[in-house]
C-alpha cells in the first residue's frame, strides 16, 4: 500500500522503541493502581497521589515535582488529542506518608484518568499512583460478625444489599417466617412482633407416639406462641432409615437472614433489618401438615382461619423455606392458599429446593413429571442458590420455574446452641436454598418499603427478574433464574429515580491480528439496569496501533447489532483515542457489549488498550 517504504525504513528504530515501550510500560504497571478508579463510584476524576521515590530530584525539589508532573500532563494531552481534552496539573501539598496530591485542570473520564496515572507511573522516579479516593457516609453495619456475610454485599455472590441500605433499610414493612418458629434472640427480639403456632395435634392412627403432639413438640396444638421447641428426632422416628439428628433451628436462621436486628455491634445483619418479623410456626418433628401450612399462609396475609384470631400485622412478603422432600404435585389448597395471599397483596417467596433436579419437571418414582411444591404451586417467585463466587450451589434446583437466585452456601445467621431443647443463642452458617429465599424475602420488603404503591406479586417478580444481575459464572444447562437479586437496583427501580450515568470499562489489552478480517473483540457485561440505552450514549475508544487506516472499529450491541466507530481512516495516524458519540436508544442496556477492532491491511499491528461505555 501507498507510504510503505516509510515503514521499512524506520522498522529497527520502531522495533527498539517498542520494546523500550513495552519494557517501560511492564514496570509502570506495578507502581499504578488503576484498581483505585472503581473504589467510590465516581464517573469522574480530577485529584490523585503520586509519590516518588526517596532520594528522587522531584521527590526532594518542588520546582523539579512541578516539571515532572507538567511533563506527564503534556504527553497525556498529546495522546488525547490536545484541544479540550487536554490536561494539566498542579500540586495541591504534601501527605504525611510522603505522596503529594496532585489536581487536574478539569474532571477526567475513567478513561482518561487511567491514562494520566499509566503517564505519571511511566517515570523511572515515582513509586506509586493512585486515585485519590472519594469516602462518603456509606452506611455500614458495625456488627461483628457482618464481615462473614458475603451475601450482602457486591462481590460475585451479593445482593448488593449494601448499596440499598443508603435508600432504605425496609421501615414499615412485615415479613412473615413460615418455619419451625423462633427462638429467644438478642439479635432478632427486637423485630419480632406476634406470630403465630399453626402445628395441629397429631391426627390418630399414623402410629405416632402417644401423647397427640409428637410434631408439635411442644405439648400443645395451635395457639399465639411461635416458639420453636426443638425439631429433633431419634430412633427412625420420622421412617425407615430416617435416623436421629439435632434440631435445626431453621426458622431462626431464615428469620435473621430476613430481618436480623443491625448495627448493633454484635452478631450478624439482615437484609430488611428495619422490617418486623411474623413468626408462623408450621414445621415440627419430621416436617409438618400440608393443612397446617395452607392456613398459616392465609393467616400470614390477613385472611381469616376459622378458630384463630386474625393477624394484626398481614405481612407484606411471606417467606417460605420449605417444600416437598421429593417431586410431588402441588396441594390445591397451598394453590388456593397462595392465590389468595397475592389478592390481599402479599408477596410470596419460595425456595426452590435441594435435590439438583429440575423444579418443574422432575418425575416422581412412577416416572409422573411433577416438579417440586412449592415451586410448581404457581404465583410464587422462587428462588436458586449460589455460592460466593457467584456460581450455582450444586444442590439448588433448577428450570424454567426458578425466577432468581440469591447467596445459599454457607449463609451465616442466627442460631441456637442447644443439640434438642432450646439452649443458649448462637450464630451458624447453614447451606441451602432454604437460605437464598430469605435474601429475597428481605430485597421484597425494601422494595415495598420505597414502592409509591405495593407492588403485585407478578409486579414484584417482573421487577426482580429485570433488575438481576447477571451471572458471573454462567450455570449453564441447568439455569437458576434471570440472574442474583440486585436489591439496589430493584429499590431504584421501583422509586423511578435513574441511578444516573455509569460507564463500564474494559482495561484489559487485546492484541489486534494483523490483516485479519475476524479482528478480536473484548467485552462488557451490563446488568441491574433497567430500559433502553440513550441516543447519546458516549464510547471512549483507546487503541495503540500504527496505522489508523488499517482499523475498522465497532461497537456490538447484546443483540448482536453492529455500530461502526472506525472505518479505515486517519492514514498512517498512530492510535486512536476518541470519544464516540453513539444512539443506542433501540438498544436494552442490559447485557454483554463488546468493542471489534480489525486490521484490514499487512504489517502494521497493534492492540485494544482499552474501551468504556457511558449511559
Amino acid at each position: 500500500m501507498s507510504a510503505r517504504s516509510n515503514s521499512f525504513n524506520l522498522l529497527a528504530a520502531a522495533t527498539a522503541l517498542a520494546i523500550a515501550a513495552a519494557s517501560g510500560s511492564a514496570f509502570a504497571a506495578g507502581r499504578v493502581d488503576l484498581s483505585s478508579l472503581n473504589v467510590d463510584g465516581s464517573n469522574q476524576f480530577g485529584r490523585f497521589l503520586v509519590k516518588y521515590r526517596s532520594g528522587s530530584a522531584p521527590r526532594g525539589d518542588v520546582a523539579s515535582f512541578n516539571k515532572a508532573i507538567a511533563g506527564a500532563a503534556s504527553a497525556t494531552s498529546s495522546r488525547l488529542g490536545g484541544g479540550n481534552r487536554a490536561v494539566q496539573l498542579k500540586r495541591l501539598r504534601r501527605t504525611a506518608s510522603g505522596a503529594d496530591v496532585v489536581l487536574s485542570n478539569r474532571a477526567l473520564s475513567r478513561d482518561e484518568a487511567a491514562a494520566l496515572m499509566r503517564q505519571l507511573a511511566a517515570d523511572p522516579a515515582v513509586e506509586s499512583v493512585s486515585n485519590d479516593i472519594r469516602m462518603v457516609p456509606y452506611f455500614t453495619p458495625n456488627d461483628t460478625n457482618f464481615s462473614q456475610q458475603f451475601g450482602f454485599g457486591t462481590g460475585n455472590g451479593g445482593i448488593r444489599a449494601t448499596t440499598a441500605w443508603d435508600v432504605t433499610k425496609g421501615a414499615g414493612t412485615v415479613v412473615a417466617v413460615i418455619d419451625t418458629g423462633i427462638t429467644n434472640h438478642s439479635d432478632l427480639n427486637a423485630n419480632v412482633i406476634a406470630g403465630y403456632d399453626f402445628i395441629s395435634g397429631d391426627p390418630a392412627g399414623e402410629g405416632l407416639p402417644p401423647g397427640g403432639f409428637f410434631v408439635a413438640n411442644d405439648g400443645d396444638g395451635r395457639d399465639a406462641n411461635p416458639a420453636d421447641p426443638g425439631d429433633w428426632f431419634v430412633n427412625d422416628q420420622c421412617g425407615p432409615q430416617s435416623g436421629s439428628s439435632n434440631s435445626s433451628w431453621h426458622g431462626t436462621h431464615v428469620a435473621g437472614t430476613v430481618a436480623a436486628v443491625t448495627n448493633n455491634a454484635k452478631g450478624v445483619a439482615g437484609t430488611a433489618h428495619a422490617a418486623k418479623l411474623v413468626p408462623v410456626r408450621v414445621l415440627g418433628k419430621c416436617g409438618g401438615y400440608g393443612s397446617d401450612i395452607s392456613d398459616a399462609i392465609i393467616w400470614a396475609s390477613g385472611g381469616t382461619v376459622p378458630g384463630v384470631p386474625a393477624n394484626p400485622n398481614p405481612a407484606d412478603v411471606i417467606n417460605m423455606s420449605l417444600g416437598s422432600r421429593s417431586p410431588t404435585e402441588c396441594p390445591q389448597i397451598y394453590k388456593d392458599a397462595i392465590v389468595g395471599a397475592a389478592a390481599r397483596g402479599t408477596i410470596v417467596v419460595v425456595a426452590a429446593g435441594n435435590s439438583d433436579r429440575d423444579a418443574l419437571t422432575a418425575t416422581n418414582t412412577a416416572g409422573q413429571v411433577l416438579g417440586y411444591t412449592m415451586t410448581n404451586c404457581g404465583t410464587v417467585i422462587s428462588v436458586g442458590s449460589v455460592t460466593s463466587t457467584g456460581a450455582r450451589s450444586s444442590f439448588s434446583n433448577y428450570g424454567a420455574g426458578v425466577d432468581v437466585a440469591a447467596p445459599g452456601s454457607n449463609i451465616l445467621s442466627t442460631y441456637n446452641s442447644g443439640t434438642q431443647a432450646p439452649g443458649a443463642e448462637a450464630y451458624a452458617s447453614n447451606s441451602g436454598t432454604s437460605m437464598a429465599a430469605p435474601h429475597v424475602a428481605g430485597v421484597a420488603a425494601l422494595v415495598q418499603s420505597v414502592a409509591p404503591t405495593p407492588l403485585t406479586q407478578e409486579q414484584m417478580r417482573t421487577l426482580l427478574k429485570n433488575t438481576a444481575r447477571a451471572f458471573p459464572v454462567s450455570p449453564g444447562t441447568k439455569p437458576i433464574g434471570a440472574g442474583i437479586v440486585n436489591a439496589a437496583a430493584a429499590v431504584a427501580a421501583v422509586q423511578g429515580t435513574n441511578p444516573g450515568a455509569q460507564t463500564y470499562s474494559n482495561g484489559t489489552d487485546a492484541n489486534i491480528p494483523d490483516n485479519n478480517t475476524t479482528g478480536v473483540s473484548t467485552s462488557i457485561t451490563v446488568s441491574g439496569r433497567t430500559g433502553n440505552a440513550p441516543s447519546n450514549a458516549q464510547v471512549a475508544v483507546s487503541i495503540v496501533h500504527t496505522y489508523q487506516g488499517d482499523l475498522i472499529v465497532d461497537l456490538i450491541a447484546p443483540d448482536g447489532s453492529v455500530y461502526n466507530l472506525h472505518s479505515r481512516t486517519g492514514a498512517g495516524t498512530d492510535n486512536i483515542n476518541q470519544t464516540y458519540t453513539v444512539n443506542l436508544s433501540s438498544e436494552a442496556l442490559n447485557g454483554t457489549w463488546k468493542l471489534r477492532a480489525s486490521d484490514r491491511d499487512a504489517q502494521d499491528t497493534g492492540r485494544i488498550d482499552s474501551w468504556s461505555v457511558t449511559f
